[in-house]
């Protein structure tokens, strides 16, 4: 088991830059994501980490090893591809052994890798079936497994589950969440779907332009986005955001939200006087008595049973996405009063950088 670092690491097409001397420390042992929107070159990164695609600059070490100039096959790593890429005149046990065969292994060593990963996953009743016979979870668990028995030092998944129907990728998420946690190697997986990396992931890398965001746990980055790009791309249903503009006082500043009115606050730390306030949609509440409120109508609800998500014209034209209690109806076209509680907003500054706010308690969340 080993961990990864990545030092000074960029790719270019010619003129296009797709990685921008990227710099991450991935410790040994850790469910590590990287996500972001398409284009980001997060599947670019993963690419360099396990030898398909040159670097242009920088060094890629897989525990104290430098890897830059070995192929692939000396990484001591395995992949596991949006594809599943199975040999479909073969069963799923040569599959699970053809690259150990091909390394020349002992056949009772074969054998037990097989079996090992079989045991697992709980593939053992395909063993003798073709890939034509499978379900595509089944497939999936399959391709997995072929990339267990090669026993590496690090996983990597580059988007395991988006061929996947719904039902599937969340049975899926929790087979792969189970199988770190029995393994405890480290892994590197990346995903366009933000769900699935705040479910699975010890930490979360946000990419966006070949850039680095931010860094951290689920928790963190929902709870401390560091920009507006981070607070935006974080969460589902996604954060709503406000436009807003402070005016500094002897004891503070008072900031005043469009549609909802104005306050005091003393803690915000920031000299920029235009602002957005995001405030996810839990955190509204519905025709309460706050000094914060915005009156609308509804224009959609969606009824997902647990949940209930209203999306809430205002007069001024702009929609908001609340989350409503599932006890209640509502109605397309009925009126709704909603109210925010400052404490539970989140400030950037004009530049888009999250604004400081000099709170103990904030400060350690």
């Amino acid at each position: 088991m080993s961990g990864l670092s990545l030092n000074g690491v960029c790719k270019s097409y010619g003129s296009v830059e797709v990685i921008n001397n990227l710099n991450l420390e991935v410790n040994s042992g850790e469910f590590l994501v990287l996500v972001g929107p398409s284009g980001c070159g997060k599947s670019t990164l993963l690419r360099m980490i396990a030898g398909l695609e040159e670097i242009s600059d920088g060094t890629i070490a897989i525990g104290d090893r430098i890897v830059n100039d070995l192929p692939a096959s000396q990484r001591q790593l395995s992949m596991v591809f949006q594809s599943y890429a199975l040999y479909p005149h073969m069963n799923v046990r040569k599959n699970l052994a053809f690259g150990l065969t091909n390394l020349k292994m002992p056949k009772d060593e074969i054998k037990r890798r097989v079996q090992e990963a079989s045991d697992i996953l709980q593939i053992g009743e395909l063993l003798d079936r073709k890939p034509r016979q499978l379900s595509g979870g089944q497939k999936q668990r399959v391709a997995i497994g072929r990339a267990i028995v090669r026993e590496p030092e690090l996983f990597l998944f580059d988007e395991p589950l988006s061929n996947l129907d719904a039902e599937l990728r969340v049975q899926m998420r929790v087979e792969l969440a189970g199988l770190y946690n029995r393994l405890g190697t480290t892994m590197i997986y990346v995903t366009h779907d933000q769900v699935e990396a705040m479910t699975m992931a010890t930490r979360i890398v946000v990419l966006r332009a070949g850039t680095i965001e931010q860094i951290g746990t689920p928790y963190e980055l929902y709870n401390r986005p560091k920009n507006l790009f981070v607070a935006g791309f974080i969460g589902s249903p996604k954060i709503n955001m406000l436009a807003a503009n402070s005016t500094p006082t002897d004891e503070g500043l008072t900031i005043n939200i469009d549609n909802f009115g104005s306050f005091h606050n003393a803690n915000l730390l920031t000299n920029s006087t235009k602002l957005t306030i995001c405030v996810r949609p839990e955190n509204f509440s519905i025709n309460g008595d706050g000094d914060l409120k915005a009156t609308g109508k509804i224009n959609l609800v969606e009824y997902l049973g647990s949940e209930v998500y209203v999306h809430l014209k205002l007069e001024s034209g702009q929609t908001l996405m609340v989350q409503a209690s599932a006890n209640t109806n509502y109605a397309v076209g009925q009126p709704m009063s909603i109210s925010i509680n400052p404490d539970q907003c989140h400030y950037f500054d004009a530049d888009g950088l999250r604004i400081d706010v000099s709170n103990p308690q904030e400060n350690q969340s």
